[in-house]
């Protein structure tokens, strides 16, 4: 990862004043999506209203972090003033045992994180990302796709276009159906479906009414909007200025994720993290306690 020298860019945005001196930066035309600060965090955080890189990218680790939120970025607003090379392997990022971020988020889905479940029966997408060649690429050396998974209506985006290019079912629970017409499956009620041997839905609704969560394997849940994890405060969060259909539902669903175990919260919007199973369990119980206080 070689670094050119700095050079006059035409195409160069407003730099956010609040970034820190150097040639990583975020432009003002950051939508605040958070979706750069999830994937670096406390190397670009929040400051008047946007992300901006609070120091320079010191380390190789800190470097791919950068690089990672700038490929991510759904406004193409994570920049360098100088030419460098993007490393290989940004994305998909491996988050745990056959689950990978997949980056290139979606401005149509307010930078929503999307992701991959590689399983031999076929792999899975969990939400979607913008439809990108290097996305595509990614998917096809792995064999392709055989199902789409959507949380919910808000993190859809391209869904449609690699599902035709892979020919993949789509779900979506039939609250949201509106979202994804296309859909060639749609799940029902508030009971959990077991959708394959390794995979359940559970529908969580609150934020919208068709809010589902995925738990593969009884380790990885899959959150959508409902649940994630905040690296400020080290812990599980909801937030409820984001709840879009009602929040004494989205509660009592979050209450119901009480008796499934998982270790990985993988959120849509927001921070992911992995926890021994019953600490995870011990962080949601306490969640709810204040968020009901």
């Amino acid at each position: 990862m070689g670094r050119a020298q700095t050079r006059y860019d035409p195409t160069m945005r407003e730099r956010h004043p609040a970034n820190a001196a150097g040639d990583w930066y975020v432009d003002r035309d950051c939508i605040n999506c958070k979706a750069a600060q999830t994937v670096a965090p406390g190397l670009i955080v929040e400051r008047q209203g946007q992300s901006v890189f609070a120091r320079q990218p010191q380390t190789p680790q800190e470097l791919l972090q950068a690089w990672r939120a700038r490929l991510l970025c759904p406004t193409a607003s994570v920049r360098s003033e100088a030419a460098l090379r993007a490393p290989e392997g940004a994305f998909p990022e491996p988050m745990t045992d056959g689950v990978h971020r997949l980056g290139f988020n979606a401005r149509s889905s307010w930078g929503a994180h999307s992701f991959l479940m590689r399983r031999a029966q076929g792999n899975i997408m969990i939400d979607a990302p913008r439809f990108a060649s290097q996305v595509v690429e990614a998917i096809a050396a792995w064999d392709g796709l055989s199902d789409i998974l959507l949380t919910h209506r808000d993190d859809v985006a391209d869904a449609d276009r690699y599902a035709q290019r892979f020919g993949a079912r789509v779900w979506i629970h039939e609250a949201d159906h509106g979202a994804a017409p296309y859909a060639s499956d749609l799940l029902r009620g508030h009971e959990p479906t077991r959708i394959a041997e390794d995979l359940v839905a559970i529908p969580l609704p609150g934020h919208t009414a068709g809010s589902v969560a995925y738990l593969f394997e009884e380790r990885c849940l899959f959150t959508g909007d409902s649940l994630a994890w905040d690296f400020a405060a080290d812990d599980l969060t909801a937030h409820r200025h984001v709840c879009w259909h009602s929040w004494p539902e989205q509660m009592a669903s979050l209450r119901r994720l009480l008796d499934h175990r998982f270790e990985w919260v993988l959120a849509g919007h927001g921070g992911s993290k992995g926890l021994p199973a019953t600490e995870m369990s011990r962080r949601l119980a306490a969640l709810l306690d204040r968020l009901e206080a």
